[in-house]
């Protein structure tokens, strides 16, 4: 019977020794677990942070493109307008050298009738 009882208590201190081990392993692994969820969650935060630092990162370069956009309509608008100038300047240059050229003929031809009638007289 005494063999029987010791037996037992060995089963039984096996059995206690198991589940101390096992608590231990459970216990460090919810240890662990922990550690991971609070380093997880400080990710998760800085993430959060650097979504919204480049959330305003967009807006700005968002705003600066349709700046640029607007400033490069209205540069485009003012070579239009300058280009229109230049191609009236120089049919204007172009009408005045001719007119310039018929007036220079006549002028001529004045000179030779006036010297005509001069050597006339």
């Amino acid at each position: 019977m005494e063999n029987l009882q010791s037996e037992d208590e060995v089963l039984e201190n096996g059995t206690d020794m198991h589940m101390i081990d096992l608590q231990r392993d459970a216990n460090r692994q919810i240890s662990d677990l922990k550690f991971k969820l609070a380093k997880s969650e400080q990710e998760i935060t800085t993430l959060e942070q650097n979504v919204i630092r480049l959330e305003g990162q967009v807006a700005r370069y968002k705003c600066a493109a349709e700046n640029a956009e607007k400033i490069e309509d209205e540069l485009k608008a003012e070579k239009r307008k300058l280009q229109r100038e230049l191609r009236s300047a120089l049919d204007k240059t172009e009408e005045l050298e001719v007119s310039n050229g018929h007036l220079v003929k006549r002028l001529e031809k004045m000179k030779a009738n006036r010297s005509a009638l001069l050597s006339q007289q």
